[in-house]
């Protein structure tokens, strides 16, 4: 004869969570993981604070867990919070893009395809499938925003971006990885600075100059090869100025803040244009291989599968010495 389940049991019975449990609910929870304080939460969300803490109590009814610690001067998720926010934010993906699908069901070919990408990113070979595929399909629109590249990759794991074009350091086992190009960073300075335009430099003359550089640029980071690089050329120790995206990288380095990294391919116009200057070293300068990098478990528009179809195809069917810009 089957037991009754115990009060405790019945609190955290599958079956109930999901028939009791309200979607609305873990939106707001993700938006209150992802905020500084109920208050941050409220203003992000449109609401008062005392719905957002009457949300959040509901939603710890439900859950049968504590799933915030706050108190004066401290606010965290509880263990069970980073569980259910983990997942709670792969849902809430999934709920905000089921309306989408559902207009974009016709038998034309449209939607809106969300491209989250690093801001260094200077493709031929994109360029060209994204010209192709307009050509073919000019019903589709697409939106194209900067981030660095972890947050690209959190925007496609979060399901809110079809898929990114960033550097990749480590591997996550939900998402697919494609290399689509390679690049070689090499540095650069200034008009203004003391060793623009000198033909005869070595490495000796660049110890002790000041530098600037991306964030990511660190041993434990992705570009560690390029961080490899500055350490060899003897740059002094302070980074003066430090940013996400190439063309502040760039700005720094044009208005003669220090020596920087740049690829190669991305400075070669404006060492035309002599708003740049090539310093050593010049040889076996650090390779950075840029990915596309989509969510498996995204449900896609038609769209978003055709134009990651296309790049595929056109990554495939392209030797990666011709993706490889010098």
């Amino acid at each position: 004869m089957e037991q009754p389940q115990t009060r405790s049991q019945s609190r955290f019975d599958p079956d109930r969570i999901a028939r009791e449990l309200d979607w609305n609910l873990l939106r707001t929870f993700v938006v209150l993981a992802e905020s500084r304080s109920i208050t941050d939460a409220a203003n992000r969300l449109r609401l008062k604070q005392p719905s957002v803490s009457v949300a959040l109590k509901r939603l710890e009814d439900r859950i049968g867990r504590k799933l915030l610690d706050r108190s004066p001067g401290h606010y965290a998720l509880t263990d069970a919070g980073r569980l259910l926010y983990r997942e709670a934010v792969e849902i809430n993906g999934s709920v905000l893009r089921l309306s989408t699908l559902m207009r974009e069901l016709t038998d034309e070919v449209q939607g809106h395809i969300r491209i989250t990408a690093a801001s260094h990113v200077v493709c031929p070979l994109f360029d060209r499938v994204l010209a192709e595929f307009h050509t073919a399909y000019p019903r589709a629109s697409f939106g194209i925003e900067v981030y660095s590249s972890s947050d690209a990759i959190a925007e496609v794991a979060a399901k809110r971006a079809s898929f990114a074009v960033c550097l990749v350091r480590d591997h996550n086992p939900k998402l697919k990885y494609r290399r689509l190009y390679r690049e070689f960073f090499g540095l650069f300075c200034g008009p203004c600075h003391p060793l623009f335009g000198r033909t005869d430099l070595t490495l000796a003359d660049l110890a002790g100059h000041s530098s600037v550089s991306f964030e990511t640029d660190r041993l434990q980071d992705v570009l560690k090869p390029v961080t490899v690089m500055r350490a060899q050329a003897e740059l002094g120790q302070k980074i003066t100025g430090v940013s996400s995206h190439l063309e502040e990288v760039r700005r720094m380095i044009v208005a003669g803040l220090g020596i920087g990294p740049l690829p190669l391919h991305v400075a070669a116009r404006d060492v035309r244009d002599r708003q740049l200057w090539q310093v050593p070293p010049y040889d076996g300068l650090p390779a950075i291989d840029v990915h596309v990098v989509w969510n498996r478990h995204t449900v896609k528009n038609r769209a978003e599968d055709l134009f990651l179809q296309s790049l595929l195809e056109a990554i495939e069917t392209t030797p990666i010495q011709d993706r490889t810009y010098r």
